[in-house]
């Protein structure tokens, strides 16, 4: 292994190759050449997890998988869900086919959050592949939220140990209402759910701030306007830039990330009265996480 401070090359002995690992900041993410994501040996599963969990968000390109490869590569991580309120792909359920129109200027995950935090048991990681990208705009952001543990103010840590607090899942109308070519399920529902506001990684071992400005509603036993104050210090702080990268995508790029340890935000600078109206389509499955705990 030859190791500098942004890149490592790693030699895999059985596949008699190199695989090199570029950060992408110094607070997270990694692109990743020299694995094929259509291989779901056990040996490049643990391979690309062990990726995962240190750099809490992986990218690849050039991955040219379809729906079954993008599928079978999941479950390697676990149980797949199927969306609340989104309708998969015909034949492929757990597929989330997001599309931006060119004419809207609105993105789906346009906002910091963290994915389906509102479930009793959220998403444990994110496998998001890009099928139609415009030629300017559309990236997407992630910040580390075990860093920001780290780097938390230590009052603000005192005020929220052992502390809880209310996600909820804004209902169906919130992820197909400005999206003209994102059809709802039918579910009307709405969910709410607590969570510990600092809960621990299983896989990473560390601890991570889990609220996020999307879902996170209030902080469980404190007063609206004293849990609006905190909520909004530590939303701040979660966003520092110094805590995030961004990934500028291509086609048949590939985005991993533990959604139990990073917030991301997909960035909606389209601006169709500037000319800069492109459609935009991606394919998300997600993994069913764990009961979240402190």
């Amino acid at each position: 292994m030859i190791y500098n401070s942004v890149v490592q090359l790693i030699f895999l002995c059985k596949k008699n190759i190199y695989m090199e690992v570029s950060l992408v900041s110094g607070a997270c993410g990694a692109e990743i050449k020299g694995v094929d994501l259509k291989d779901t040996s056990q040996s490049n599963i643990k391979t690309i997890k062990n990726l995962l969990f240190e750099h809490k968000v992986i990218f690849f390109r050039d991955q040219n998988i379809n729906q079954d490869e993008q599928i079978n590569l999941s479950k390697c991580f676990g149980p797949l869900e199927k969306h609340a309120y989104v309708k998969g792909l015909e034949g492929y359920p757990e597929i989330v086919r997001i599309i931006k129109e060119p004419y809207e200027q609105n993105a789906w995950g346009e906002g910091w959050h963290s994915d389906v935090s509102y479930n009793p048991q959220p998403t444990m990681a994110v496998i998001l592949k890009s099928v139609e990208i415009p030629p300017t705009g559309g990236d997407t952001m992630f910040s580390n939220m075990e860093l920001a543990y780290e780097t938390l103010d230590d009052d603000i840590k005192e005020r929220i140990i052992d502390k809880k607090a209310i996600h909820d899942s804004r209902g169906a109308e919130f992820f197909v209402e400005d999206y003209d070519s994102m059809e709802s399920n039918g579910n009307i529902k709405v969910y709410s759910n607590e969570h510990p506001i600092v809960r621990t990684n299983p896989d990473s071992g560390q601890k991570a701030l889990f609220v996020n400005y999307m879902y996170t509603r209030q902080i469980v036993g404190m007063d609206k306007k004293e849990s609006d104050i905190l909520l909004k210090k530590i939303y701040k702080h979660q966003e520092r830039l110094d805590l995030t990268c961004r990934f500028k995508w291509t086609p048949n790029a590939v985005a991993i990330w533990d959604n139990r340890s990073v917030i991301h935000y997909a960035i909606a600078d389209f601006f169709p009265n500037r000319g800069l109206g492109f459609k935009r389509v991606m394919d998300r499955v997600a993994v069913m996480g764990e009961r979240p705990y402190q």
